[in-house]
C-alpha cells in the first residue's frame, strides 16, 4: 500500500523516471546490498537522464535538421577536403555559441557542407541550445508570407531567440530587394547576440556581387562574415562516390 502511494506521489510530481527506477530497485535483490545514499543516487541519476533525453528529443524535433543523424563524431575528413580537425574539436565544445560567433561553410556541391552544418547543429542540441535549420530560399518564402498575413514581426522575434540558426544554400540565386531587406532584418537581430551557421556554394569573396545592392550587401555581409569561423571545403563531390558504390553493389 505504501509502495503504491509513493509511486503515485512521484508520478504526480512528474518524477516518472525516478518512479520507474524505484520499481526496478524493488524487483532487484542486489539493490538491498546498496546503502540508502547509493540507491537514492541511482534514482536521481535516472530522473536526470530521463529529463535530459526528453529535452534533447524536443530540441532535435524543433531543429528540423535536414540531416538529423549527422554528428561531429562521424565527421571523417576525406583526403583533399581540407577539414581542420582541431577547429572541429573546438567548435564541438559549443564555445562559439557562448561567444556569439558564426560559422561559414563554403564549397562545391557534394563536399559535405550541409552535413557539417547539421553535425554542429545536432551537437548544439546535445549541449542544450535551441537550433533551427532552414534552406535560405525557404526562409525567405516564409518571411514573405509572414509579411502578407501580418505575422512578420512575430516570426522575426522567433528567429531572434534561436540560439543557433542554420542558413543552408545561402545566395543560391540573387535575392530581390525585399529578400535582401528580410535577410538584413534577421541578421541584424542576431549580430553579437546569437550564432548563425551559413553554407554556400559560392566563395565568400563573391557574396557581395551576388547580393546585388552594394549598400545592403555591405551591411548584410558585415553582420554575417565578421567574427565567424570558416571552412573552405575542397575536393570532388562525395555524391558521385556514393552513386558509384551503389552501382557497384547492384
Amino acid at each position: 500500500m505504501l509502495t503504491q502511494q509513493t509511486l503515485e506521489q512521484l508520478q504526480s510530481l512528474n518524477l516518472t523516471e525516478m518512479a520507474r527506477a524505484w520499481q526496478q530497485q524493488q524487483q532487484d535483490p542486489t539493490a538491498a546490498e546498496l546503502s540508502f545514499d547509493e540507491r537514492f543516487g541511482q534514482l536521481v541519476d535516472a530522473q536526470h537522464l530521463g529529463q535530459h533525453n526528453k529535452r534533447l528529443l524536443r530540441l532535435l524535433t524543433e531543429a528540423k535538421l535536414r540531416l538529423p543523424t549527422a554528428c561531429v563524431e562521424d565527421i571523417r575528413p576525406a583526403p583533399g577536403r581540407e577539414l581542420d580537425k582541431g577547429l572541429i574539436r573546438q567548435l564541438s565544445t559549443g564555445r562559439f555559441i557562448a561567444d556569439k560567433r558564426g560559422i561559414l561553410v563554403v564549397g562545391a556541391t557534394g563536399t559535405g557542407k550541409t552535413y557539417l552544418a547539421c553535425a554542429f547543429g545536432q551537437q548544439a542540441c546535445r549541449l542544450g541550445f535551441r537550433v533551427r535549420y532552414y534552406r535560405t530560399c525557404r526562409l525567405l518564402d516564409e518571411l514573405q508570407l509572414a509579411r502578407l498575413d501580418g505575422s512578420y514581426a512575430r516570426l522575426l522575434g522567433r528567429l531572434a531567440r534561436i540560439e543557433v540558426l542554420i542558413l543552408d544554400d545561402f545566395l543560391m540565386s540573387p535575392p530581390t530587394e525585399a529578400q535582401r531587406r528580410d535577410l538584413l532584418e534577421v541578421l541584424e537581430d542576431r549580430y553579437g547576440l546569437r550564432s548563425t551557421i551559413t553554407t554556400s556554394q559560392f566563395p565568400v569573396e563573391s557574396w557581395h556581387a551576388q547580393v546585388g545592392d552594394p549598400t545592403l550587401a555591405d551591411a548584410l555581409l558585415d553582420r554575417l562574415i565578421h567574427n565567424a569561423y570558416r571552412f573552405m571545403l575542397k575536393g570532388p563531390s562525395g555524391r558521385k562516390d556514393e552513386m558509384k558504390q551503389a552501382s557497384e553493389t547492384t
